[in-house]
């Protein structure tokens, strides 16, 4: 990884956080709590940026149609997520799957 692409990544990663601040203030306190979690369960493509800019994109689609955030992801925010990453393996399966080939 050049200091080019480090740079690029700081510079999506700022435009990231630009569109989760203009989302209604319930969304970004959901968006906050989804990010929470995902850090804390680490899916192992969270790092390539499309699981977080796909819920912002979900989330700015329900803006702008006037639906309330729980009206889209409904009242439990660990469950919306377990949902999103059933199929993708995460860093917990990685560790799992490295004890079973000792």
């Amino acid at each position: 990884m050049g200091i080019r692409d480090i740079i690029e990544g700081k510079r999506q990663w700022r435009a990231h956080v630009a569109r989760v601040k203009a989302l209604p203030p319930d969304y970004r306190i959901v968006y906050k709590e989804l990010q929470r979690y995902l850090f804390k369960v680490g899916p192992v493509d969270l790092a390539d940026g499309r699981l977080l800019s796909g819920i912002v994109d979900f989330f700015e689609e329900g803006a702008a149609s006037g639906k309330g955030v729980l009206q889209l992801i409904g009242p439990d925010v660990a469950a919306f997520c377990d949902d999103l990453i059933k199929d993708v393996p995460t860093y917990a399966d990685v560790y799992q799957e490295s004890l079973r080939g000792r």
